[in-house]
């Protein structure tokens, strides 16, 4: 039996753990800098900068979790940006991804939002597969783009 609720400050050792494992699983282990301290800062401090859905098992605790945060469009107004949706290995192809999905869509319906977002690694299949199903658009227009503290850094202080 899988239950779906909000997540707490005392979940964040089991999130960090499904983030560590899903950075084994996209072989970016050596990526991954945050600790569940810095979870609880920022999702559970004085200004949370993200919220998050888990999946817990009756008997093997939190198998899941949607971390999401709000943005804003100035074509579509806002919405809801799924950062991470993690199942954990052992848990997988059972329907929770699913599960946690449309408590997220439920989620961004009552707060208002115009559309969901997120990102999907083009090698990663079986998620690319459930999106399918899920009816999601997937947009070859765009082109994501980055900068990392270091390049910040270095570009805000050239010359």
């Amino acid at each position: 039996m899988i239950h779906i609720r909000k997540a707490t400050e005392q979940d964040v050792v089991a999130i960090h753990d499904l983030v560590r494992e899903l950075a084994i699983y996209e072989k970016a282990e050596h990526e991954v800098a945050t600790s569940p301290e810095i979870y609880a800062r920022d999702g559970f401090g004085a200004t949370p900068y993200f919220e998050c859905f888990v999946a817990e098992h009756a008997e093997d605790g939190i198998v899941g979790i949607s971390l999401f945060y709000f943005g804003y469009s100035t074509w579509k107004g806002k919405l809801l940006y799924l950062d991470d949706l993690v199942i954990r290995e052992s848990h997988r192809r059972m329907g929770i991804g699913t599960m946690l999905m449309k408590n997220l869509a439920k989620y961004a319906i009552e707060q208002q939002a115009t559309m969901m977002k997120w990102q999907v690694l083009d090698w990663n299949e079986p998620a690319i597969e459930m999106y399918r199903q899920l009816g999601a658009v997937f947009d070859s227009e765009w082109v994501d783009c980055k900068m990392f503290h270091q390049q910040l850094n270095d570009w805000v202080n050239e010359g």
